[in-house]
């Protein structure tokens, strides 16, 4: 079975990177801000497409690098180490997801 999940999970990614065709996108801005993007575009050399692609592709990872890199003070990492290697016990819920087919293992 783990084969055939890893074939799936490849075929999704050849799936994905061959889907690299610019798509359009667009919305409204006021004046001022639009401004503002024109003039730090033009102080990091770059006209508005590529000066907005870049701090939107930056956005994104911050945000989704904060959902799983996170800085614990020494107290606060005790407390979270301590709370892993000491986990609660299977509840019903947990043993039934735990009991799914996982989605890439699903025909």
């Amino acid at each position: 079975m783990a084969a055939k999940a890893k074939r799936k999970r490849a075929q999704a990614e050849r799936v994905t990177a061959v889907r690299t065709k610019a798509a359009p996108m667009s919305f409204r801005i006021d004046a001022q801000t639009r401004g503002l993007l024109d003039r730090a575009a033009a102080a990091a050399g770059q006209n508005r497409t590529e000066f907005m692609l870049a701090a939107l592709r930056e956005k994104a990872a911050e945000v989704l690098l904060n959902q799983r890199l996170f800085t614990l003070n020494d107290a606060d990492w005790d407390a979270f180490v301590a709370r892993l290697d000491d986990p609660p016990p299977p509840n019903a819920k947990l043993k039934a997801l735990l009991a799914r087919t996982p989605v890439w293992d699903r025909s």
